[in-house]
C-alpha cells in the first residue's frame, strides 16, 4: 500500500475540496482514506499503486487547479501501541 500526497494550488474554500477528491476518485477509483486539505494545500490517499502522474496532472488542471507536485511513499499501518 502507498501513500500519495499531491501539491495543488488554487484551493479556496471546502467545495474545492470536494472537488479535488471528486478529481482523484475519478483517475483513481480504489483510493482509500481521501482527504484534501486547503490549508495545507494539497490531497493525500492510499492506494495499491502509485497512479499515473501524468493522468493525474491533466485532471487536476482541466479542473482549474494547479498541480505542482506528487510523491509517493510505503504506508505503515500505525496500531494503538506501537
Amino acid at each position: 500500500m502507498k501513500k500519495i500526497t499531491v501539491k495543488i494550488g488554487g484551493m479556496a474554500c471546502g467545495m474545492c475540496e470536494a472537488h479535488i477528491c471528486d478529481v482523484v476518485r475519478k483517475v483513481c477509483p480504489n483510493t482509500k482514506k481521501l482527504k484534501a486539505s486547503r490549508i495545507r494545500g494539497e490531497a493525500t490517499f492510499l492506494a495499491e499503486e502509485a497512479p499515473d502522474t501524468e493522468k493525474l496532472k491533466k485532471a487536476i488542471e482541466e479542473t482549474g487547479y494547479i498541480f505542482i507536485s506528487a510523491s509517493s511513499e510505503e504506508y505503515k499501518k500505525r496500531s494503538l501501541f506501537g
